[in-house]
């Protein structure tokens, strides 16, 4: 086991939690995500500063004849999706710790509130769509692209984690796994992180 530092080559539990506490810099997959996560912030960053460019073009937002979307459950679904940044950090930590058992847990409930605030985010989408469509001026387009936007990333979260929870499930915890699950718990708390100003943008006509 001591000869196992940086590699691959740690396959079990305890080996990837001692290749872990040895680390000296993270991992090539760490800095990757770190890249994708600045370029996806300039992404929401631009959508919010078009959001508000429109705003200011106009004297009335949303325009006559759509009503603003209530705060209510948007902020709720919002506060869900920040709190599953608890669990997803306890399943981090348990798997550097070289408890599989407890970080396949944490993580396994970490997608199931994700699901949970999917479902309800899709319904939320639909009751809006049928109410204005993306097509009819400037606030629907914006609005719905932003919207969609942070939905595809919770997506593509909870693809990722599902992966995790069955590789956990299925084969233990590897380096490789492990890495995979810090590299997930990074995009997992910048999508929760960056549902904040999404939702608050969203609802920017009705605070």
């Amino acid at each position: 086991m001591n000869d196992v530092t940086r590699s691959m080559d740690a396959t079990g539990a305890a080996a990837a939690s001692v290749t872990a506490e040895r680390r000296r810099s993270f991992p090539s997959g760490w800095w990757g995500m770190t890249l994708l996560i600045c370029t996806e912030a300039a992404l929401f960053g631009t959508l919010m500063a078009s959001y508000f460019y429109l705003r200011f073009q106009v004297p009335e937002w949303p325009p006559p004849g759509i009503e603003p979307t209530p705060p209510e459950e948007p902020l709720l679904l919002t506060v869900v999706l920040v709190a599953t940044s608890v669990p997803i950090f306890l399943g981090s930590r348990a798997a550097r710790l070289g408890r599989p058992r407890a970080a396949w847990v944490w993580l396994a409930l970490t997608l199931a509130v994700q699901c949970f605030y999917l479902a309800s985010q899709i319904g939320l989408f639909v009751e809006d769509y049928n109410k204005f469509a993306p097509t009819l001026n400037a606030y629907t387009s914006i609005y719905f692209t932003l919207v969609a936007a942070h939905g595809a990333h919770v997506v593509v979260g909870m693809l990722l984690m599902a992966f995790l929870v069955v590789r956990l499930a299925t084969g233990g915890l590897t380096n490789y796994r492990l890495i995979g699950v810090r590299v997930v718990a990074l995009y997992l708390y910048f999508v929760n992180l960056i549902g904040i100003p999404v939702v608050l943008t969203q609802l920017f006509p009705s605070l």
